[in-house]
């Protein structure tokens, strides 16, 4: 663990792990410790990945303030990360809710991005989101495994809007859901910071038409990955946003959904270390778009 000081004082945490030239990660959550991204399914062998534990969470400091947990606020963490770490720019990797905090820091440091990748990003930096709709449209591209009969009514409750989370519903979120990822998932009670994440998206938090405008002329290559099953964002939600940045790459990696690196670790880097390589899309699946628009 290596730490460094926010702007406002507080002590934040980072992790190191493989070798190569460094790649930032920013977790999802919202507000979820940075452990439960591993090593991104080996990616760590193509790249020295630095994966920040935001404020309030993993091994970083509790701020004096709990409305720097709003997601805008955090992109001063970001951008004082880059300074310590002496990158003048930096290849940037951020997981569900984290997109929407890495959008906001490629808004506001265009000149610091020097490419982007977003992995099952939740798009509401963008004023998008998935529906309710969305969610169970991905859960019936499922009713053929056998733990859907047991694990449905529970979803259907979450949907509803049922008080608590019901751990019966977890299988919706992997592609595969074996001995992997129920450990995967036993772990995540304890890496999140709940009050945090009630703040991250608050009021004020998001700008979207600004953040589209300024989006629009991003001059770093940009790759969006969805899961194929993923219900948060489906794939054509992602589209939707690779479709804001000039630069994008889009694909969708087949069998996966909201942990693509857990469901096929080979693919997911693959395609990924080529695309932070410059290297173009490998041959891996009709699902994936042609190159960059």
């Amino acid at each position: 663990m290596s730490t460094f000081t926010a702007p406002d004082g507080t002590r934040l945490a980072y992790h190191l792990k493989g070798e190569g030239a460094p790649l930032v990660v920013l977790p999802g959550g919202p507000m979820q410790a940075s452990r439960y991204l591993g090593d991104l399914g080996g990616l760590a062998a193509h790249r020295r990945l630095v994966l920040l534990d935001l404020r309030g969470t993993g091994d970083s400091a509790v701020p004096v303030d709990p409305a720097t947990y709003r997601c805008d606020r955090l992109v001063g963490d970001v951008e004082a990360l880059r300074v310590h770490l002496g990158l003048e720019r930096m290849d940037l990797l951020a997981h569900s809710a984290g997109g929407s905090l890495a959008m906001l820091y490629a808004a506001r440091y265009p000149e610091r991005v020097r490419r982007l990748v977003l992995i099952t990003a939740n798009p509401w930096a963008l004023g998008t989101a998935a529906t309710p709709e969305d969610r169970l449209a991905a859960a019936l591209l499922r009713k053929d495994e056998p733990w859907f009969p047991a694990a449905f009514p529970a979803f259907e409750a979450w949907l509803s809007g049922a008080p608590d989370y019901d751990p019966a519903i977890a299988p919706f979120f992997y592609g595969r859901w074996d001995q992997a990822a129920e450990e995967h998932h036993a772990r995540g009670d304890e890496e999140f910071n709940d009050a945090a994440a009630d703040v991250y998206g608050s009021a004020g938090a998001y700008d979207a038409p600004a953040t589209r405008a300024t989006l629009t002329r991003l001059p770093a290559p940009v790759l969006v990955l969805a899961g194929e099953l993923d219900g948060a964002p489906r794939p054509e939600l992602a589209r939707h946003t690779a479709d804001v940045f000039p630069h994008a790459e889009f694909t969708v990696q087949p069998g996966a959904a909201h942990y693509p690196w857990l469901d096929d670790p080979e693919w997911f880097v693959r395609r990924v270390s080529a695309f932070l390589d410059g290297s173009g899309a490998p041959a891996l699946s009709t699902a994936e778009s042609p190159g960059p628009r």
